[in-house]
């Protein structure tokens, strides 16, 4: 097991500092490159402090979640409070009870799921809070932690092939969001993948692609525009509850029926709102299964004290309803 001492010679400070630094002394004076250097190196030698020590041991487990680069900051991840019910359903050795991160406010977690590529900045602060993190959709090359990679590609492809080979369809489209604030980005990745899928299948047309906000005005809007300048393809993806909430209002202000005029399938990635629409064909890019071993992964290293880092691949899911 890894030492403070053996920290220290690495980082080229003393023990002491070394031990107030990784205690979250808010009093003693350093460096950001050297409060940096220190996390990094404790990570990088799997050092277990006597806080987490005490965790194997006790029975309640704080899980942050670390969602901003998924889920706007001022809307609410009402994800977390069915989070109860799949640790139920796993093991009941534990109470976990999950939080979710806000970004630059520090605080203490046994263990932190997080959604999307990090900055070196935000790497930093997420060190800062917990010792045992599982990341999700990042680039498992960059990261020295246990990693989930979902296989966007596969859900799509399998969207597009249902759609077309098995319905019929003869134009699939698009109407989502995008939202930026500062280095925060999201959907944009989500978009490129998309038009990826549909250039591979060669069905990827510019005009059935409506591109607005992350929310359900700009889904009504994108949504209305479609029928308006007579693009509307005959199955449309939707890239959010939220933008889907302003489309299919759209389409009913339209007159239009569903999936007779036009066939719908809903993206869902973390939930933001209660589905409206829960028969819907829907392609989920979180399903139970991700969760479930994400706190599988983190209860390894919390609780049995798992060292070697884990990447693993799941697939993304379609689940075929009534709306297409």
């Amino acid at each position: 097991m890894a030492t403070i001492k053996e920290i220290s010679q690495l980082a080229g400070v003393s023990i002491t500092t070394v031990s107030r630094v990784l205690n979250q002394d808010d009093t003693i004076v350093v460096s950001p490159e050297v409060r940096k250097r220190i996390f990094k190196i404790a990570h990088e030698l799997k050092y277990v402090p006597p806080r987490r020590r005490h965790t194997q041991k006790k029975k309640e487990i704080v899980i942050g979640v670390a969602d901003w680069h998924i889920i706007r900051k001022d809307r609410t991840n009402i994800r977390l409070s069915s989070l109860d019910f799949i640790v139920q359903s796993m093991s009941a050795r534990s109470d976990v009870r999950f939080e979710r991160l806000d970004k630059g406010e520090p605080s203490q977690y046994d263990g932190i799921i997080a959604f999307g590529v990090f900055t070196e900045d935000e790497m930093e602060f997420l060190r800062m809070q917990s010792y045992a993190i599982v990341f999700i959709n990042s680039d498992p090359k960059d990261y020295e932690y246990d990693s989930i990679v979902m296989d966007f590609n596969k859900g799509i492809q399998e969207m597009l092939s249902y759609l077309v080979d098995q319905k019929k369809y003869r134009s699939v489209g698009y109407i989502g969001g995008l939202y930026e604030e500062g280095q925060v980005k999201i959907g944009y990745r989500r978009l490129e993948g998309i038009r990826t899928a549909f250039s591979q299948r060669e069905l990827y047309e510019e005009k059935y692609f409506f591109v607005g906000e992350i929310s359900k005005e700009s889904g009504y809007e994108q949504a209305k525009m479609a029928v308006a300048t007579g693009c509307l393809p005959e199955a449309v993806l939707l890239g959010s509850e939220e933008v889907a909430e302003g489309a299919m209002e759209a389409f009913l202000d339209a007159g239009l029926r569903i999936p007779k005029d036009v066939a719908v399938v809903i993206y869902k990635d973390i939930e933001t709102l209660e589905s409206r629409w829960p028969t819907y064909t829907k392609v989920r890019m979180f399903p139970d299964i991700v969760w479930q071993t994400a706190i599988k992964l983190l209860l390894e290293q919390i609780r049995e004290g798992r060292r070697d880092n884990m990447t693993i691949y799941l697939p993304t899911k379609l689940e075929i309803g009534d709306s297409a």
